[in-house]
């Protein structure tokens, strides 16, 4: 007999994972503002990279992670934080 069954509790259940990048703008003042919300960002599970644009006051992450989870993070290491807000009137950086 053939299985075709899929859901949790299915033997052909599987998770897949999906890379994402989530742009933040992050209220920092300084260089030692950036380590500290990189900092924290890094310790999240699944995490491939943190860039900060100190100027641009936006944080880009890049992972196996999620958005409100990374957002979370954000304000929990001090800072205020929200989802990047792009222009559609003018092209992207």
């Amino acid at each position: 007999m053939i299985n075709t069954e899929i859901g949790p509790t299915s033997k052909w259940h599987f998770s897949m994972k999906t890379s994402l990048t989530v742009v933040l703008e992050v209220r920092m003042s300084c260089e030692d503002c950036a380590g500290v919300v990189k900092r924290a960002l890094e310790t999240m599970e699944g995490v491939e990279s943190v860039d900060i644009d100190l100027q641009e006051q936006k944080v880009t992450i890049k992972g196996y992670v999620q958005p409100d989870a990374v957002l979370q993070i954000a304000c929990k290491a001090g800072k205020k934080a929200t989802f990047f807000q792009y222009d559609i009137f003018s092209p992207f950086k």
